[in-house]
């Protein structure tokens, strides 16, 4: 799978995605910040990483936190996983929330989530007056147990 990546401005001093590890299944993203960023306990920010993309249609790219920065910080994304579609063509954005008790800092290059190929099957969507019945029917949040 090709996966273009275009710098929509200069940066070239921040690395490129990257698989940290050969077995990896996302490339590490950095942050394009100009400035070391402050996320205080609950709050949130859209970390611009300075990229754009272009893959094959039939895939997305999924946006999801890093284990470490979650486990450590309590830093994670707000839709997660976030979905980069195909036919977008603008900067890729990251929305950054802090769980955690304490600041959190982002500085210019650091990892900052991770992008995940994934291959999307479309539905064909019919209208139908019932559907199928089944064991768990109607049963929402917490209606199979623990």
């Amino acid at each position: 799978m090709l996966l273009k990546i275009k710098r929509v401005r200069d940066n070239r001093d921040l690395a490129m995605p990257s698989y940290e590890s050969p077995h990896s299944s996302g490339l590490d993203i950095r942050a394009d910040v100009d400035a070391d960023v402050i996320i205080g306990p609950g709050k949130r920010f859209l970390v611009p990483t300075g990229l754009a993309v272009e893959f094959e249609p039939g895939y997305e790219l999924q946006i999801r936190p890093r284990s470490g920065l979650a486990i450590k910080n309590g830093i994670s994304l707000v839709n997660t996983p976030g979905t980069i579609d195909a036919d977008y063509r603008g900067e890729i954005k990251i929305i950054v929330i802090n769980h955690g008790e304490t600041d959190f800092i982002i500085k210019r290059g650091d990892r900052i989530a991770q992008m995940i190929m994934v291959p999307v099957i479309r539905a064909q969507v019919i209208e139908v007056d019932e559907v199928g019945d089944t064991v768990r029917g109607a049963g929402g949040f917490g209606s199979t147990g623990k």
